[in-house]
């Protein structure tokens, strides 16, 4: 079968589906979309507010947390499947190559820049496709998600437990000293000489679509977002930035940093074009936006921390020469 084809499997009966302990603790939306792979996520929602799906006989709102024992009516619908184009050998190896820390409940990586974390209607793959191909019949889902562009640190939960734990840690407020929080670090290049030293940024964001763009901007009735910048060094006309987030919305680091002036490097969507052309003849053929550590609470606590990816070294190398 050619791979753009689309067969339509079409499933004609009303199921009834009983929640086991390791699907307890999702919420509803989520374990539907996950279920009925191929429907498009704007019919899944549609199927939530009109009352098709329910939940022990009655209606749910998408962020009800679902429980042992619960019994989830899903009805009939049609499930585009298209047949996915095998993950390239050298895809697989990059992977491979990548892992910085591996256990029974997760598993994290050094994620490449220019490799999205799931496939979609342009993609064919996507991280979570290509490992799923390298641990066959291994429960594998997202602990978050990272941009495209980003690289660096990079969590999958290998089992429900795991998932459900790091989700609700995931959901407390990054500034907590409680250890069950995930504190996430990440390294930027940006426009400029950065003066602030340590700066607080509480700027909400929210997303927009322009033009047929999707964008996100400072808006006043946006969602809360915050982002801690620190000053690591200063090169000729670009400063180096440690950012911790204790938000994680959407392009969270790169509109708060254009916000104030100091485009992340590389950014083609909110960076500046002079500064790109410039720092493009330097080497950078990406944006210089890199996941460098993650704490995450596991066991006493469990600390990682992903190297500059060799681009991005040489790139600082350059620039200090």
């Amino acid at each position: 079968m050619n791979s753009s084809k689309i067969d339509e499997i079409r499933q004609n009966v009303v199921k009834i589906i009983e929640i086991s302990d390791d699907q307890a603790g999702q919420r509803l939306d989520n374990y539907l979309l996950t279920r009925l792979k191929g429907v498009p996520k704007s019919h899944v929602y549609r199927l939530l507010r009109s009352g098709q799906v329910r939940v022990n006989k009655g209606r749910k709102k998408p962020n009800y947390r679902l429980e042992t024992g619960d019994k989830v009516r899903v009805p009939p619908v049609a499930t585009a499947v298209r047949q996915q184009k095998a993950v390239p050998d050298a895809v697989l190896k990059i992977l491979g190559n990548a892992r910085l820390f591996e256990n029974n409940d997760i598993l994290v990586l050094n994620k490449p820049s220019g490799i999205a974390v799931h496939g979609g209607s342009a993609l064919d793959f996507g991280i979570i496709e290509a490992l799923r191909t390298m641990y066959p019949g291994q429960y594998l889902e997202l602990v978050h998600r990272l941009d495209r562009d980003t690289s660096g640190c990079l969590v999958l939960a290998k089992n429900r437990t795991a998932l459900g734990h790091l989700h609700r840690a995931l959901r407390t407020a990054g500034n907590n000293l409680d250890q069950a929080v995930v504190r996430k670090s990440y390294l930027a290049l940006v426009a400029g000489l950065w003066q602030q030293g340590e700066q607080t940024i509480d700027l909400p964001l929210r997303k927009i679509r322009r033009g047929g763009e999707h964008r996100v901007e400072v808006s006043d009735d946006g969602a809360s977002a915050v982002s801690y910048f620190k000053l690591v060094q200063h090169y000729a006309s670009a400063s180096l930035m440690q950012v911790r987030i204790e938000t994680g919305r959407t392009h969270q680091i790169r509109v708060h940093a254009a916000a104030l002036g100091h485009p992340v490097a590389g950014d083609t969507k909110y960076g500046d074009v002079a500064f790109n052309r410039e720092i493009r003849k330097k080497g950078l053929r990406r944006l210089f936006l890199h996941a460098s550590d993650i704490d995450l609470p596991i066991g006493g606590g469990l600390s990682i921390h992903a190297p500059l990816t060799e681009d991005l070294s040489q790139l600082l190398d350059t620039i200090t020469s």
